[in-house]
């Protein structure tokens, strides 16, 4: 692996080591700070929605100008938020800056995501694209991981406003890693000329490529379907673990390590085998709706682990091949306006899955919520291929 590939996905680790850093402790501390769940939650909401919402317009962005440029900007104006939010806070005091900061982060994430998603397809054209996807994977997941950990260690040896200066230096030192991956590549990337606008014009693009692209409809519908069966293992999975199936706190944190860990496993493999497109998305959204059905059905926690294994470790091979199939028939030039779009469509489903436990847990159970929407989320499969199968035989 050459040095270019190893800057360029420490940029990656560091930049999303630092984001889930500050997703750990702001609603942490708010809730610390005012004893309010509800503020806590706000801060959650205030960080969560403007990162969701964005993701058309920051996709727009990365047609329009340089990706590497927006990719800087990303991580330099984390920094500097993460700093001046701490200045306020010292300054004025008030737990409010934490809330602008995890707002005024949550859109920058998301400007540094479709960033690097728009990038990937060009700067390592000498390896598949497969095993690019499957190492950004690694190096997201294994930040996902440890900026908790992390973030929980230095709370317990230095004051917040330290440990969000802590973070402005990861950002920095995410910047300085692109800084020498532009060193040492010699990628030159495609530009193209972009019709005027960054919201209506744009979206009604990548709406007419998503209606016309039989492709891009089959990997949203199956996105939806693997959407459910994320969202209702996560929205579940402490219920069920220290609920139903009576375990400790400590077995639960352990779970989501052994997760994290299954997940890098898989992406590993998928980084050195050569497997066909249509395998990888058939065998991944298999195995999750399997390992839905599992975790919904078994009474024993040894049931439930295998269940939640299989949906957590394969959900990032469903991933990997989505995004194989978008770069493979997304237009260029319309890559990042259209990914933006697919990205929101596809994650509506995460927060209908928390909705519908809310509605459906009381009545019948978390296993039974769970049992449902993998039901759901097998029709939606079969409707899919099905739907893909007939438009095959017509042409």
């Amino acid at each position: 692996m050459g040095r270019d590939y190893l800057a360029f996905f420490a940029s990656l680790f560091l930049s999303r080591l630092a984001d889930q850093i500050l997703l750990f402790i702001v609603p942490l501390l708010v809730f610390q700070s005012t004893n309010s769940a509800s503020w806590a939650g706000l801060a959650f909401f205030a960080e969560a929605l403007p990162r969701f919402l964005a993701f058309p317009v920051c996709g727009a962005l990365c047609d329009r100008f340089s990706p590497v440029r927006i990719l800087h900007l990303s991580q330099a104006c984390r920094a500097i938020t993460c700093i001046l939010a701490v200045v306020g806070h010292g300054l004025f005091g008030g737990i409010y800056w934490l809330v602008v900061l995890s707002a005024l982060c949550g859109v920058l994430t998301t400007q540094g995501i479709m960033a690097r998603e728009v990038l990937l397809p060009h700067v390592f054209a000498r390896y598949s694209y497969t095993r690019t996807l499957s190492y950004s994977q690694i190096a997201d997941q294994s930040g996902l991981v440890l900026g908790p950990l992390l973030a929980a260690l230095m709370l317990g040896t230095m004051s917040w406003s330290w440990v969000v200066l802590a973070v402005a230096g990861l950002f920095l030192l995410a910047d300085l890693a692109m800084w020498g991956w532009q060193r040492s590549s010699t990628v030159t990337l495609p530009t193209f000329e972009q019709q005027p606008g960054l919201w209506l014009k744009p979206l009604r693009v990548a709406l007419g490529h998503i209606r016309s692209l039989a492709e891009l409809q089959k990997i949203i519908c199956l996105a939806v379907g693997v959407n459910l069966i994320v969202g209702v293992t996560l929205a579940t999975s402490a219920a069920l673990v220290v609920g139903v199936h009576e375990q400790g706190k400590d077995y639960y944190a352990g779970l989501q390590a052994v997760g994290a860990g299954v997940t890098i496993a898989i992406l590993f493999l998928l980084a050195r085998v050569h497997l066909s497109l249509r395998l990888l998305g058939g065998l991944s959204y298999s195995l999750i709706v399997l390992g839905g059905f599992i975790s919904g059905l078994s009474g024993s926690i040894a049931g439930y682990v295998l269940g939640f294994l299989l949906v957590i470790g394969f959900d990032k091979m469903f991933n990997v091949y989505m995004r194989s199939i978008r770069q493979r028939v997304i237009p260029a030039q319309d890559f990042g306006k259209t990914v933006g779009v697919i990205t929101l469509l596809n994650n509506l489903s995460q927060p209908l899955a928390g909705l519908l436990v809310g509605g459906l847990a009381a009545p019948l159970g978390a296993r039974g919520v769970v049992l449902v929407l993998s039901v759901a989320s097998l029709l939606i499969g079969v409707a899919a291929c099905w739907r893909w199968h007939e438009r095959l035989q017509a042409t």
